[in-house]
């Protein structure tokens, strides 16, 4: 095992978390040290996060399972903190099995809460209805499903142990839905059975899964078992310290490890963030270093920069050092994984963000809360000078070009965490780990 992998490993749990606006190829990175774990655990988010892996060439998309699931014999756990479709995990049960994966040690929380049919068609209706204030969600009913557990509405996955009461307590808040459904927007709703013909069947089968699964990650932490803790989005789309209105409905930030999975603060262990060498996001709201034209699209097509879950091409900028000196200080990152490094080849001149300039002349070094803020900024840039090598075999980080690791160099400063991980492409062995 690499030097590298030890040092992170040292400790019995290691969170995995994203620091930009999600897609930062956290699903190559939690893949790469499930191999080393016991147990992964999603501890937030919904279908609404996609997570690719490549494994010999051969690509899988996850949306509901952690990493860990295309190993076997690994615990995979989905915790409390999440919102489960079961149309779905069940499609990415079967679309598993059909590729020879059995996910045999799979572990659903009692307490998650379950992503109805009703919370799709509002999230649809919601989104329509705000023209062109629209968010830009991935119309998965993640946000109704959370709004309806904070209401004290949502019904929990370990409800689904009693049929008969389950049936009742849908019937009650379907009838609220379409109530909404029908005078506000015009929605001719959804009767239960359409729920009870095809979403009832699909959960139900979710039984033998279900478990205290806080319970049973507090067990494996007691016996010493290595735990991952693998997070969804990233942290400019956390619920309170992202990009508000313009972020996900639930808390992507490490602290949130420990009400979404359970457990309490001294046993998250470190944490290590996940950023791309250049920034994305997908769907409305603030991009200070957005770019587009020719550059835009290189890095877009060479970086494959199209949604996992939804297939939407990603917004394309410069890195965002303002933003990920925010997303470390928040998770309390030491260490970083840099991904898709080998997309900046040929690209040309580079540049990170590290302060934004208010219209009044101000300097913004801190990520600003209030959205007119950061509306009205631009980014002050450092630049870099750019390489054309092809970086696809290099397993050393010192044989890269010297500008290559001056960039590396450059991210570590505005970060202020150690690059200890540079991915260099998809596959698990194009990984550079740093001693």
């Amino acid at each position: 095992m690499f030097k590298g992998v030890m040092l992170l490993l040292d400790f019995t749990a290691l969170s995995v978390v994203g620091c930009q606006w999600g897609d930062e190829g956290k699903g190559k990175v939690t893949d790469f040290l499930a191999a080393q774990s016991d147990v992964v655990v999603r501890y937030q988010g919904g279908p609404n996060a996609g997570h690719t892996v490549v494994v010999q060439n051969e690509t899988f998309k996850l949306h509901h399972l952690p990493c860990g699931v295309l190993y076997p014999g690994k615990i995979c756990i989905l915790g409390n903190g999440m919102v489960l479709d079961a149309l779905t995990l069940v499609a990415e049960l079967e679309g598993l099995k059909k590729r020879g994966i059995v996910a045999e040690k799979l572990f659903i929380s009692d307490r998650a809460h379950l992503i109805l049919p009703y919370h799709l068609r509002q999230d649809s209706l919601e989104e329509v209805k705000r023209g062109g204030g629209k968010i830009g969600t991935t119309l998965r009913g993640i946000g109704p499903a959370y709004e309806d557990k904070t209401t004290r509405r949502g019904i929990r996955v370990g409800e689904l142990r009693d049929e008969k009461r389950l049936k009742e307590k849908i019937a009650a808040v379907l009838e609220e839905k379409n109530e909404l459904f029908n005078k506000v927007y015009g929605d001719e709703g959804i009767t239960l059975q359409m729920i009870e013909a095809e979403y009832l069947p699909a959960a139900l089968s979710l039984l033998p899964y279900i478990t205290d699964t806080s319970y049973l990650l507090s067990s494996h932490l007691d016996r010493g078992d290595k735990v991952l803790f693998e997070g969804a989005q990233g942290a400019m789309l956390d619920i309170d310290y992202g990009t508000y209105p313009y972020v996900t409905s639930s808390g992507t930030l490490a602290g949130n490890i420990c009400s979404g999975s359970g457990i309490p603060p001294g046993r998250v262990g470190a944490v290590l963030g996940v950023g791309k060498s250049y920034t994305t996001r997908v769907g409305e709201g603030p991009f200070p270093t957005e770019i587009k034209g020719e550059t835009a699209v290189l890095i877009r097509n060479r970086g494959k920069e199209f949604g996992t879950t939804t297939g939407r091409p990603r917004r394309i900028g410069w890195l965002d050092g303002v933003a990920l000196r925010h997303a470390c200080r928040l998770n309390g990152v030491q260490h970083m994984a840099l991904t898709l490094f080998d997309v900046l080849s040929g690209v040309g001149k580079l540049k990170i963000a590290t302060a934004y300039r208010h219209r009044n002349g101000d300097l913004i070094e801190q990520f600003p809360a209030e959205l007119h803020i950061l509306e009205e900024t631009t980014p002050v840039y450092q630049e870099y000078a750019g390489w054309s090598d092809d970086l696809s075999a290099v397993k050393n980080i010192h044989d890269l070009p010297q500008a290559a690791q001056n960039y590396i160099k450059g991210v570590e400063e505005i970060a202020g965490a150690h690059v200890s991980i540079l991915s260099v492409g998809p596959r698990r062995d194009q990984t550079i780990w740093r001693l």
